[in-house]
Order: structure tokens, then sequence, then C-alpha cells
């Protein structure tokens, strides 16, 4: 297969072409030229689209897609479906599923279904057993079968020394541990941020307490045990500032946030629609400010979309007895331009999560794999339940003004576009 990327501004700052608009050829999955201008031949796939721009293929590390158990909020065909045309070559996906991914051969019935899709699919193994908090998983044995990290999906690590045997058992084998940063005994029976509008709106406040003293539990255990700790979805100034601070002493530890944590503030909770309710919950105006800053000096590594379909009979309902959840990768980079720039959104989205979560890593380079993204940092529309492309509607962003949006991907020797 022969492909030509016409016109395409290039944004990877490994690539000698970075910023340079340029014809791009590809063959069999290699790019064999990039040139000012490529002739077109009859053989060749042309790609021609409006702004088209292009950087390394994205990966969100957070993301569920409900088979096997859940397949009524979505199915892993249709899910790698939306993952391309949102534009990721890659996904984790979590063990958000029935039964856990929490041993070897649920690891590899999850990469078996992705096998010969343009989007690679990486598990992320249970940290426990079943993911009820008592008995470690098989991690080694997951980790040979294709999982690159170990976490229990929403669910916190209660037991103290637990993870820190998790910790210290991962070292023998390079592994990556995942800890939930919320604190159940604090965040109690609540489902919206603890603050004014909680107050006003007579919701169950989650205190940012609840995340801020699982992620001091989390660093203290990390500096006592070793290992390399990842912290996913913070959503606190304070979190921002423990973390920062213990990346200062050398700890190895990293963290993600959630794109609409990032973008969207407790004030969307009038109206009381639950596609607003999330778990963590949505923080404050001075929250949300903090984590840009967080992104900007590196202390936050990676942007996930967080992606959660879920069913109808749990959103359409009350928003105080509805599940927490949102869909985010058809969102993701619509609403990311409109609080960073594209450069970092394309550094927390490709080359951090890669290096972090032990993955190759690529540039825009001739004789170089082609695992591309292809986008328009253009364009400013209202998202609405039309561009939703999972087979769940339960988006957080139905409504709000969004920047650019992603054209698909070419991985894996495939082109999927989203036109």
């Amino acid at each position: 297969m022969t492909t030509l990327l016409k016109s395409a501004t290039i944004i990877d700052s490994s690539s000698p072409f970075h910023k340079q608009t340029k014809d791009i050829l590809i063959i069999d999955g290699v790019i064999s030229e990039i040139n000012d201008t490529i002739s077109e031949k009859d053989e060749y796939t042309i790609v021609s689209l409006d702004n088209l721009h292009v950087s390394t293929g994205w990966f969100d590390t957070s993301v569920s897609l409900g088979e096997p158990g859940y397949e009524e909020r979505e199915n892993i065909a249709n899910g790698l479906d939306v993952a391309a045309k949102s534009g990721f070559t890659q996904i984790a996906i979590n063990a958000n599923t029935h039964p856990v991914v929490d041993n070897k051969s649920a690891v590899e019935f999850l990469i078996n279904k992705a096998i010969h899709k343009p989007v690679s699919v990486f598990p992320i193994g249970a940290l426990t057993q079943k993911s009820q908090g008592v008995e470690m998983a098989e991690l080694y044995d997951m980790q040979q079968s294709g999982a690159i990290a170990f976490g229990d999906y929403k669910k916190p690590v209660e037991n103290d020394n637990l993870l820190k045997i998790a910790l210290l058992y991962a070292q023998n084998f390079n592994g990556l541990v995942l800890s939930f940063p919320k604190n159940n005994k604090i965040a109690g029976e609540g489902i919206a941020n603890e603050g004014l509008n909680s107050t006003k709106l007579g919701l169950k406040g989650i205190p940012s307490l609840a995340e801020e003293i699982q992620v001091a539990r989390d660093l203290f255990l990390l500096e006592y045990a070793g290992g390399k700790l990842h912290i996913p979805t913070i959503s606190t100034e304070k979190s921002v500032q423990l973390i920062r601070e213990a990346k200062s002493k050398g700890l190895h530890v990293t963290c993600s946030v959630a794109v609409h944590n990032l973008v969207i503030t407790d004030d969307a909770l009038h109206g009381f629609d639950a596609n607003n309710n999330v778990n963590p919950p949505l923080r404050t105006e001075q929250d949300v400010n903090a984590l840009v800053e967080g992104i900007k000096d590196g202390t936050i590594d990676i942007i996930t979309s967080d992606h959660n379909p879920i069913d109808i009979e749990h959103k359409k309902v009350e928003f105080s007895i509805s599940k927490s959840g949102t869909v985010g990768m058809e969102s993701a980079f619509g609403a990311l331009q409109t609080k960073l720039d594209l450069e970092t959104i394309i550094k927390c989205l490709s080359d951090n999560p890669k290096t972090i979560f032990g993955l190759e890593t690529s540039s825009i380079h001739i004789n170089q794999k082609a695992d591309l993204t292809l986008f328009n940092p253009e364009g400013e529309f209202k998202f609405s339940q039309e561009d939703i492309l999972s087979t769940s509607k339960n988006s957080i962003f139905i409504g709000h003004n969004l920047k650019g949006k992603a054209y698909g991907i070419y991985a894996k020797n495939q082109l999927l576009l989203n036109t």
C-alpha cells in the first residue's frame, strides 16, 4: 500500500521537519520520502485535507470498552474505530470488564481482538484479583502476555501493605503500578466536589482531602518501597503540589489528568445533567488553573480522555443515582485546544505516555515506521450528540464549544479517516 499525504504540516519536535509543510510518501507502512512536492501516481492513495497537520500517533492511557461483560455500553471493534477516528493509534484498556482482566488469558483476549486493527491495544491488568483489593493478581504472568501496567480501575488500594508489596514485587520486572487517588472513607457517598456548588444544589460532597490524603500516602509508600508509581486522573491543586514536591525529591512518580477535569469546573453541575457525574468529580476553577499549570511545568505528565461509556439506563436517571463516567475520545483534542497550545497537547498525548508506559516511540523521519495522527487544529464548533461515535452517548462535552478536529490515523500500514 502506498499513501501520499499532501501539504501536511508536521508537528514533531524530534523531527528535522518540525513545523514545516511537506508531502509525505508512505510505502508499506514506512515513510520513504518527505519533500516540498512529491508527484502523484495512479496507484497512490492520495490524502489531501484542509489544513492537514500530522504528528506521531496519540496514545490514550485510560480507555474502557465494556467487552467482555458490558457490550451494551461498547464493544472492542467499535471502540477501536472510535479511537482511530478520534486520532489515537494506541490505547490502554482498563480492567473495567466482567470478568476483570486479572490473568494472562484475559490479557491475551484483549490483544487478539485488535490484532488486525490499525489501533494497537495495550491492556492494563488488574492489580488485585477481581479488583477486590484483597490479594495481588498475577502481575508477572500478565506482563509476559502483554499487560503494560497494573491497577484497579477507579478503585483505590485501601490496604497500605498491599500497595507496598506491589511496588516491591513489580521492581523485579520493571512493572508500573497504578493507584487511584481516592480515600473512600472520606469520600463516603459523595458524588460532587464538596464546595459552594454542591451545597447550593444539595449534592453530597467529596472533599479534595479524599484525593490528597491518598496521594500523600501513596508517595510515602513509594519513598519507602521504591519502584514506579503512576497516579491516574488527579483533580486538585494540592495533588499537583504533592506530586511536584515528590518529583523534586527524585521519586519515580508520574501522573495524568482527564480532559474534562482540565477543562470543565463544578459550575457545570447546575442543571443536574448526569453526564457531568465523573470520578474524580469536577472541581473548582482554582483547581483547574493549578492542573493547567502542572501540565505546563511538567508536573503532570499525561492527558487522557478517561473514556468510559455508560449505558442509558445508568445515565438517563437522577444525578444522585447515576453512574459516573463519560465518553471522551471523540472530544479530547477539540476540548484540549481550548486550554493548551498544540505542542504541549501532542507531548502529553504522544511522547510522554509512550515513554512512561514503556511503548516504542517514533518520529517523523525518512525510513521510520509511519505511526501518525492526522488532524486540523483550526475551526471552532459546538460538540453535539451527532459527533459522538461511541455506542453509549454519555458525553460531558455535549453543548460545549471545541476547537479543531482529528481526521484519523495512519498506523500498521492502514489508513482510517473520519471523513
